[in-house]
């Protein structure tokens, strides 16, 4: 029977680690066994194969006992290495994502691993809020130097001054506007001015394959009379008729205030038991805003045709010549009880017709209004009244939404984007058309030829709106408007006798009333024409194309405002 023999284990006395001098070696200990150095990088294989060297004579004469630990000249290393390679497997082996194009993609998503989609969702915020920023950024440009973060923000400036000796008496945010309601019974006519032409329904079948000229009318005068100048209302009040006293103009910017972006000012007086609600001469309530309420910033020069000025100014002469074009002017026309009140003898003026009515606010407290409308129609036999507006589209850039395109085709979206960028303008022309009980409002859409061209435009469609629907449409609550204005009415009628004015604050949601002097805004505006070599000629080129003459508006001081344009 085979011994084994136990070698003796070495001791060291002295310290730590092997003796200095070795012990005796085994008798069947193999001498000279190769050593092969590795580093912590290499993969260790086997530390001896008994069985690759005695069957493979390339390897020469070498001692098997030797050659078993020698793995020099063997390449069983490399292909232990390529077997644990092919082994190793990656935590993640998803193939790259690829675009997000093509019905492919859906499917794909669906077969992700939960963790990828949380990755994919955090990606899209990430996404989301890089673009964010960047609109952000876009906004402060447009601030040269003064830089804000949203439209909103922006420093508007005051549509009047306020003078150091002006007192304030109350401050009202526009959130406490949102929770008055009010009802007002049916109101009462009391007179009727002016004369009305019939609606010319060959505008309803225009479109932009088919769109048609605006015209301008040189010499039909518009009017834009306040309260306190309005002779019939002077006789009104004369009569002890009612105790307050406005035009539609003014009550359906105090209707709309909560929607109202830009400043703007209504003077207020006290006489007697009286109220009388007036606008300054040039107001800022005889132009019409364009682009009040839309993200989009607006060029900030004055003399830019896109400013908000300029813009406000074309949208008035639209206004006019379209209200006026859409009409059957062959001389019939449906007259009132009195002509119009502002009209010299003689003096053509447009179609346009005065309805004085009264509302009752109080057991001792009425309301008379001017309203106007501006067309008639006969519908299912019986007379109807209209009124007639126009929105203008100045660059498609701004608005993203280019009319000849989409007025055919969607004409929803277009009016959806009117809305979110005008929703102040088309709540005040809904509020003056439930004013004057107009049966229908015609809205047009016209456009300019060119959007560098702020000249000429085109009609491009017309489309009509019973006023209650559309106020429901636009989420117009006329309780609330009516709870508005007896609201500030109240407030009034518990100052003393004087003058006051109302102004929309021009950076913040609130209305102030001043306290100002008896003569404040008597002298402040005088129409001056302007010397002959600074006023703005677009005749002669138009004339050489072929084109109409620049309509004149005397209520909205032609030559100041041709010359700022």
């Amino acid at each position: 029977m085979v011994g084994f023999e136990i070698g003796t284990v070495p001791f060291n006395p002295d310290g730590w680690g092997p003796p200095e001098t070795p012990a005796a070696l085994l008798a069947n200990h193999p001498s000279n066994v190769p050593f092969a150095p590795f580093s912590r990088s290499e993969k260790l294989g086997r530390i001896a194969d008994w069985t690759r060297n005695y069957n493979n004579p390339s390897r020469g004469n070498k001692n098997p006992s030797d050659a078993v630990f020698d793995f020099t000249l063997d390449d069983s290393s490399a292909a232990l290495a390529a077997d644990d390679d092919s082994n190793f497997r990656l935590v993640d082996g998803k193939p790259p994502q690829r675009p997000r194009f093509g019905p492919k993609w859906r499917f794909q998503q669906q077969r992700q691993l939960p963790q990828r989609r949380d990755e994919e969702v955090e990606a899209r915020k990430r996404e989301a809020e890089k673009e964010r920023a960047r609109r952000d950024r876009l906004y402060n440009l447009n601030r040269s130097g003064a830089n804000v973060q949203r439209r909103e923000a922006a420093v508007f400036k005051s549509s009047v001054d306020i003078q150091p000796e002006w007192t304030m008496l109350e401050q009202i945010p526009f959130s406490t506007f949102s929770k008055l309601s009010f009802s007002v019974p049916e109101p009462e006519d009391l007179l009727f001015c002016g004369a009305l032409e019939f609606y010319d329904r060959t505008y309803d079948r225009v479109n932009p394959k088919n769109e048609k000229r605006l015209e301008r009318f040189k010499n039909r005068n518009f009017f834009k009379i306040t309260t306190t100048d309005d002779p019939i209302i002077r006789r009104l009040a004369n009569e002890d008729k009612a105790t307050v006293f406005a035009t539609e103009s003014i009550l359906s910017t105090l209707m709309c205030a909560p929607r109202s972006v830009y400043s703007w000012d209504i003077v207020i007086q006290r006489v007697g038991n009286k109220l009388f609600f007036d606008k300054r001469d040039g107001s800022q309530l005889d132009l019409l805003s364009v682009n009040e309420t839309s993200q989009e910033p607006l060029p900030e020069a004055k003399e830019d045709i896109n400013s908000a000025y300029a813009l406000s100014v074309e949208a008035a002469y639209i206004n006019q010549n379209f209200s006026q074009q859409v009409l059957v002017r062959d001389g019939n026309k449906v007259a009132f009880e009195e002509p119009n009140p502002f009209a010299a003898e003689g003096e053509e003026v447009a179609s346009v017709a005065y309805r004085y009515r009264r509302w009752k606010l109080d057991d001792d407290m009425y309301l008379v209004a001017r309203c106007e409308l501006q067309g008639a129609t006969d519908a299912k036999g019986q007379q109807a009244f209209l009124t007639l507006n126009a929105l203008n589209e100045f660059d498609p850039k701004y608005s993203g939404v280019d009319w000849r395109q989409k007025l055919e085709t969607q004409r929803g979206a277009v009016l959806a984007t009117e809305l979110k960028n005008n929703a102040n303008k088309l709540a005040k022309w809904t509020a003056q058309a439930l004013l004057a009980s107009a049966d229908m409002m015609k809205v047009g859409y016209v456009s300019r030829v060119h959007p560098r061209d702020h000249y000429n435009h085109v009609i491009l469609a017309v489309v009509g709106y019973k006023p209650r629907e559309f106020a429901t449409q636009i989420n117009l609550n006329t309780s609330n408007m009516w709870g508005i204005v007896k609201s500030i009415v109240d407030l009034c009628m518990k100052l003393d006798e004087g003058k006051y004015v109302l102004v929309k604050d021009p950076s913040k949601p609130q209305v102030r009333i001043y306290e100002v002097p008896a003569d404040a805004f008597e002298n402040d505006y005088e129409e001056e024409p302007l010397p002959e070599e600074e006023q703005v000629q677009p005749l002669a080129e138009e004339d050489a194309n072929g084109g109409e003459p620049l309509a004149s508006a005397n209520n909205v001081e032609e030559e100041k405002i041709e010359a700022e344009v």
